[in-house]
Parts: C-alpha cells; sequence; structure tokens
C-alpha cells in the first residue's frame, strides 16, 4: 500500500490504503504506535510533517476566590500548528487550587 495521496493527522480510521493480502495500510500519525502504517509512510509522511510548537506560559491569573478556596489559571500559545502528522500540540491551559487572603476576609460581619 502507499500513502502516495494522503496524510493524515492523529487517529484516523478513514485515512489506509490497500495493502499486501488484502489487508489496510494506514497513513494516519496513529500507525506508527499501531505498527500498520503502509510502506511508503515514513518517507512520504513524516517528510512533510511539522510538529506543533507552542509559546511560553502567560502569568498565573489572580486567586478566583478572594476568601478561601479557589483556582488559578495561566495559558499559553500555538506559535506552530502541527500539520502532515505532525506532533499534537500539548496542554495550553494549567490550572490550580489556591487560597484566597484578602485582608478584608476575616473582618466581615
Amino acid at each position: 500500500g502507499s500513502c502516495r495521496h494522503r496524510c493524515c493527522p492523529g487517529r484516523n480510521n478513514a485515512c489506509w490504503a490497500p495493502g499486501a493480502r488484502r489487508a489496510r495500510c494506514y497513513c494516519d500519525s496513529y500507525c506508527q504506535r499501531t505498527g500498520d502504517c503502509c510502506q511508503d509512510y515514513l518517507a512520504t509522511c513524516r517528510r512533510a510533517a511539522v510538529g506543533c510548537a507552542v509559546g511560553p506560559w502567560g502569568p498565573w491569573s489572580e486567586c478566583s476566590s478572594p476568601c478561601g478556596v479557589g483556582s488559578r489559571a495561566r495559558s499559553r500559545q500555538v506559535t506552530v500548528p502541527p500539520r502532515h502528522g505532525g506532533d499534537p500540540c500539548p496542554d495550553l491551559k494549567q490550572r490550580r487550587g489556591c487560597l484566597g487572603q484578602h485582608p478584608a476576609c476575616g473582618t466581615a460581619k
């Protein structure tokens, strides 16, 4: 089988070609994990692959709760989107817990 006409990112069961002995071979980037790539997958698809690139993390937000348990978040942007079956993007957002301790917290009546 040949990937000459198509290469697909991620897992795509529709991205296949007829292989040896009527078996299907695949041209999606997931085939490297499952071991069922067409013979020319690496030469045809990975050559043109561009993996995702991301920028630096932004600053953490303020705690979502001024008093007590809340959360903070931060994010980053994609600088180069993945193409032609390249590596997918990592997480673009992170969240973590925090404890709001605004000076007015203990004085409310």
